[in-house]
């Protein structure tokens, strides 16, 4: 048996967004909606999509290979590898199997882990898998790797604007630069059909809007407010928002994310007690008596937080928006890409030691808030310095992605949807306009097995 392990976390990051996007300027043109409803409504500017050439699959494949080009892996020194998602094609085979063949290249087969499904919260749940077997004593000294990602695909409609395509891969260990440290969780948990996919023909989901709103903002004010109740058990002086260097949620679009930071400060607001009320929120006397799951919809409460929270959204989380609004909502791997764009809005010194709450949210509905902490080592070509510059590396592909009318992103989403479950079938695609490196499915025989090869 290994070692405990300690300081254990992230040590690589690799992040992939499809090489295609269509303009959300353009879209709210073509569908005929009043300016600004997507850029301005929704926070949103480019929406990342995968034509039929790419399926969950190839994208988890794309990301899991760059991770281990970028940071020379040896595979046989992975233990478990864990998948979040819920894009599903298959009932009964995981796309953790499919990911297993770059392992069995090189004969390393001896590898835990497995698929993790509940909307967009899977990812996490890879992601806490993996904390806590490098933690347990099944550890064996090997590393994990979870990859979270997700093809947000919805019809013609308001939803359509808010979805988007990508993966995130990590690769966890000990003495990692990004530190899940004092371990506090904070977990909300219940029914809900707010967002939920039952037609197994389809990819699209069902979506009741006002709902899930309702239940994602309920969730956050179940985690946070448990949330600050353990962290005061571990640090005395935990002042929430105010103890934190960056909050980063789940984006299924950016302004609900302004909106969630600003209804954290309204759970401050509450939870003061009548001088502190008075000392830190000046000017909001008039909602002294407002009951919390009375204002979920509340514009005057909405608007008054919002206005109230702008500079602590600048500062703690805006930074974490800038993939979610340029390539859209990635479902499972959403919240860590916000953690990839927060991470290169700033230098390493920048970011050492700063301490983070991070809202995972998956409709139906499961959530959980936790913490993390970045190392403070500061020696040149640290295991963070070099964390930046690979994820800085990756996000600056963004600008050489190929931007498409509004009415061929229609026609390739047509293409996708009615050939959702023909087999056989070979997609017609372009190959050409992939990234290099980028996994592509190449055909679906009369048995549906599906073969991806690789864009050199």
């Amino acid at each position: 048996m290994a070692q405990k392990a300690e300081n254990v976390g992230i040590l690589a990051m690799e992040l992939y967004f499809p090489s295609q996007y269509v303009d959300q300027v353009d879209l709210e043109k073509f569908d005929e909606v009043s300016t600004g409803k997507y850029t301005i409504g929704l926070g949103q500017s480019k929406m990342g999509f995968c034509s039929d050439r790419e399926d969950i699959n190839s994208v988890c494949l794309t990301a899991l290979h760059r991770l281990i080009e970028r940071n020379n892996i040896n595979l046989h020194d992975i233990g478990r590898l864990e998948v979040g998602t819920e894009t599903i094609i298959d009932k009964s085979k995981s796309v953790k199997t499919f990911l297993m063949t770059l392992f069995a290249k090189e004969g390393a087969t001896d590898v835990e882990g497995i698929d993790s499904t509940n909307a967009c919260y899977g990812g996490t749940a890879a992601l806490f898998n993996a904390i806590n077997w490098v933690e347990s004593s099944s550890w064996d000294g090997r590393k994990a790797i979870v990859i979270a990602g997700d093809i947000a695909v919805y019809g013609k409609g308001p939803a359509r604007p808010t979805g988007g395509a990508g993966a995130v891969a990590m690769l966890i260990g000990p003495d990692a630069p990004l530190v899940f440290g004092c371990g506090v969780h904070a977990s909300y948990m219940t029914h809900a059909y707010d967002f939920y996919k039952p037609d197994l023909a389809s990819e699209i989901p069902y979506v009741d809007g006002k709902l899930t709103i309702k239940c994602y903002l309920n969730a956050l004010d179940n985690c946070y407010n448990l949330f600050c109740k353990k962290m005061r058990k571990v640090d005395s002086n935990f002042k929430g928002l105010l103890s934190l260097d960056g909050m980063l949620f789940h984006t299924p679009y950016c302004k609900l994310v302004q909106k969630s930071l600003s209804r954290e400060c309204f759970n401050d607001f509450l939870n003061a007690s009548p001088n502190d009320r008075e000392q830190q929120f000046p000017g909001l006397s008039q909602f002294d008596n407002y009951k919390r799951e009375e204002t979920y919809f509340d514009r005057d409460v909405e608007k008054a937080f919002m206005t109230y929270s702008q500079s602590l959204f600048e500062e703690k989380t805006k930074p974490s928006l800038h993939i979610a609004r340029n390539v859209g909502n990635m479902y499972t791997s959403s919240l860590y890409g916000g953690l990839v764009s927060y991470l290169v809005s700033k230098s390493p010194e920048q970011l050492i030691g700063k301490k983070f709450a991070l809202f995972s949210y998956g409709s139906g509905l499961a959530s959980t808030m936790f913490s993390m902490t970045i190392c403070k080592d500061m020696s040149a070509g640290s295991k963070l310095e070099r964390l930046i510059k690979s994820l800085n590396d990756t996000v600056s592909m963004l600008d050489k992605r190929q931007c498409v009318q509004a009415s061929v992103f229609t026609d390739l989403m047509d293409v996708r949807t009615k050939n959702y479950q023909t087999a056989p079938y070979e997609p017609s695609g372009s190959i050409d306009v992939l990234f290099p490196g980028t996994y592509y499915l190449v055909r679906i025989d009369e048995q549906r097995r599906r073969t991806y090869e690789r864009k050199l």
